[in-house]
């Protein structure tokens, strides 16, 4: 028998039971929702209200579901401002909502988070489960609609088989094909993109940028707080107001060093810029960047080329660079698919979202496929 409760706060949740159904996954682990809970930045004061969902049966408990009453759309990167506007114009309400996603976080893993010891049921089924029991609380409590974002392709499957819509979007990310050093990924490049990498490159070395490396025991509080200095310039300019806020970083110094990379750019008298990554399984995250002083080719420096060479001296698969940014293509990022899943109540509503998303899936399978034959800074022969 199926048992299903809510948590308010994660911190009612035992903390071996949620990460042994995370997978790896570094922004929906137990200490990253706390250290955003701790740091109220998400929270009942704020626009994101945590109702973490467990499922049990036999007083096993087999998933979670990292699941929120969002008011508004901000820090979900899958735009559905249009979406909001419509179904206001219509005479609805389309907040609060429900979200289950990594919050502030682009990033694709899994929405459906299940005890990786589980035998009892599949994992289809309990990703079915979890999806019925989303859509029963958005029936039950008269809500507009529920939104599983970034998930993973499988379960976007899944859940379409319900009266989920899927949609598709678009990032740019970074392969290791196998490489031993940067100067072999490089070989892999076009003669005119390779470059114009080490002319960005060298205009650094010109410049007398020296270029420091930071993670697990070696990051000390001071580092973060020099992190986040360079963070919130850059969210003023993007956002116009911060989504983190400075304990949430001081709280990183403290529990998630071993998870963080931090790369800073020092010129002869002071640090001029910073860029936060996040370490996963074999997937490194790009996730905030920053500067005191404009140098150009210093985001590309910092954001990009340090993070390729990071991830081929640890071995690592990928580099994820976030969202947007067709300028990574020429770095050596490729666009791939992201998906996520739209249950809509309102069945005359969700025709219109249907008709608009299946025009916008094509839109970006075109581009995809124009960037991949046309523009790909790859040599032909390794496509």
């Amino acid at each position: 028998m199926l048992k299903y409760k809510v948590y308010k706060t994660i911190t009612l949740i035992n903390k071996d039971k949620w990460d042994k159904c995370v997978n790896n996954n570094p922004f929906l682990s137990y200490k990253f929702l706390k250290n955003l809970e701790d740091s109220e930045c998400i929270g009942k004061k704020t626009s994101w209200i945590p109702n973490y969902i467990s499922i049990k049966e036999n007083n096993e408990t087999i998933a979670f579901v990292p699941l929120f009453i969002k008011l508004d759309s901000q820090g979900e990167y899958v735009f559905d401002h249009s979406w909001a506007n419509a179904y206001y114009n219509a005479g609805g309400n389309y907040y609060p909502k429900i979200q289950s996603s990594a919050p502030f976080t682009p990033v694709t893993g899994n929405r459906i988070l299940i005890n990786k010891n589980i035998r009892s049921r599949t994992k289809d089924e309990i990703i079915t489960i979890a999806g019925e029991y989303i859509e029963n609380i958005v029936k039950r409590n008269k809500i507009s609609s529920a939104h599983i974002t970034f998930c993973t392709y499988k379960e976007q499957i899944i859940l379409s088989k319900l009266k989920y819509l899927s949609r598709i979007g678009e990032q740019y990310h970074w392969k290791n094909n196998n490489y031993l050093k940067f100067s072999d990924f490089l070989s892999d490049l076009s003669s005119r993109k390779r470059k114009a990498i080490n002319k960005e490159r060298k205009y650094i070395i010109d410049s007398k940028i020296k270029i420091t490396i930071k993670t697990g025991k070696n990051l000390k509080l001071k580092d973060f707080e020099l992190m986040y200095l360079f963070y919130f310039q850059t969210a003023q300019k993007k956002w116009g107001k911060p989504y983190l806020n400075k304990k949430f970083f001081n709280l990183l110094s403290k529990n998630f060093t071993d998870k963080i990379l931090l790369i800073f750019a020092e010129n002869s008298s002071e640090t001029i810029a910073g860029t936060m990554h996040f370490i996963g399984k074999d997937t490194l995250y790009g996730r905030y960047w920053g500067t005191i002083t404009e140098v150009k080719y210093l985001h590309f420096e910092l954001c990009y080329y340090q993070a390729i060479e990071w991830a081929i001296k640890n071995k690592f698969k990928f580099v994820e660079g976030g969202a947007q940014g067709p300028h990574k293509i020429q770095r050596g990022y490729l666009p791939v698919k992201t998906y996520s899943s739209h249950f809509i109540r309102n069945a005359q509503f969700r025709t219109a979202v249907k008709e608009f998303l299946n025009k916008e899936k094509e839109v970006i399978e075109n581009d995809i496929n124009h960037i991949n034959t046309k523009y790909t800074p790859y040599k032909k022969t390794k496509l």
